[in-house]
């Protein structure tokens, strides 16, 4: 007898016949939405003090980068003194070159080309692995197995000196974006390996295997039902990958192999170094301690973003954080271990 063929209990209606008794109305789906999508995530951010920092330093870099290039003066030489420490005076709270350039402006209009760099990286390295890693996955076979030989075969190439290589033999013309991609030019290749491992578990699930036999498309699949499983690990890489292109291209700037066209930390730092001596010149030293100062705050802000990020993706703790404000509220202090108090209907 087939299961189709069972006596029901329920008075006749199976489980696929069941219809809700309540029907939503279009205000009530959008407060869900926005609850769910948007308000949710904000009170997670809200309870962890490390999402909370990282938030407010990363904002900061950001206005830094977009109000701050246009409140700050460009910078100039002959704008002060020569070699003014820092703080010293309210005109150049950051003190100021040999050059007499103001080294807070310098920081200011450097932000914009760092922030682009970083992103550039970031998005190509976490976008690649993602497509290539989750496809190999899923597919299997020959896909499988030809999209990891390439893997494989960039993961044998060392990455600075390929970087160093293509910087000399590229037209890059200091171009943020081309410069980020550069800088993580085989960096994707270790994602995607990891990536495929994870679809390997997850393409067996029953509810992905529902999603087959229901004709639905591959795309459609692996977005919808495989890669929201994949989140957390997806963007601690998505910043982990923005600090190595931070710290890689600030060393390469500061070695003068990348080209630049404008101000940028790590020509700040080669500057200071080469042109003031400043890492045994305590008159000059507030010029290279600046930009790393800057480098060094950014780096902490992604870390701090990465490490709470497991919150922001965790189910158990965005359902207690949706659908009230008071159930939020009371479980603050409960840590993930606990149930979800509050879940969608």
């Amino acid at each position: 007898m087939s299961p189709t063929d069972e006596p029901r209990t329920d008075g006749g209606v199976s489980d696929f016949e069941t219809v809700a008794e309540s029907e939503l109305t279009s205000r009530e789906r959008y407060r869900e939405a926005l609850d769910a999508m948007v308000l949710a995530p904000a009170r997670i951010v809200w309870s962890d003090w490390r999402a909370r920092i990282s938030v407010v330093i990363l904002a900061g870099y950001v206005l830094m980068g977009t109000v701050g290039v246009m409140v700050v003066t460009e910078p100039s030489t002959n704008q002060g003194p020569r070699l003014t420490g820092a703080f010293r005076t309210m005109e150049h709270p950051l003190g100021t070159t040999s050059l007499g350039q103001d080294i807070m402006s310098q920081i200011v209009h450097a932000t914009p080309f760092m922030l682009k760099m970083i992103t550039a990286g970031a998005v190509f390295t976490v976008g690649v692995a993602t497509v290539v890693g989750t496809l190999a996955g899923y597919k299997g076979g020959r896909t499988d197995s030809l999209l990891m030989t390439f893997t494989d075969i960039m993961l044998t190439i060392p990455g600075l000196p390929l970087v160093i290589v293509l910087a000399g033999v590229l037209d890059l013309q200091g171009d943020p974006y081309i410069i980020g991609v550069l800088l993580s030019v085989n960096a994707w290749a270790g994602l995607a390996r990891s990536l495929r491992s994870q679809v390997l578990t997850l393409r067996d699930l029953e509810y992905v295997e529902a999603s087959r036999l229901m004709g639905i498309s591959t795309p459609r699949i692996v977005s919808q039902d495989i890669v929201p499983n994949l989140m957390p690990y997806i963007t601690m890489n998505f910043v982990q990958n923005a600090r190595r292109v931070i710290f890689g291209s600030v060393a390469l700037y500061f070695l003068g192999i990348l080209p630049y066209n404008s101000v940028n930390w790590g020509v700040m730092m080669n500057k200071a170094h080469y042109n003031a001596g400043a890492a045994a010149s305590p008159a000059a030293f507030h010029w290279l301690l600046m930009p790393m100062l800057a480098v060094i705050i950014l780096g902490l802000a992604l870390t701090l973003f990465a490490q709470a990020a497991d919150r922001l993706f965790n189910p158990r703790v965005r359902a207690r954080h949706t659908k009230t404000v008071s159930d939020a509220d009371g479980d603050e202090g409960d840590g993930d271990e606990t149930q979800p108090t509050g879940v969608i209907n």
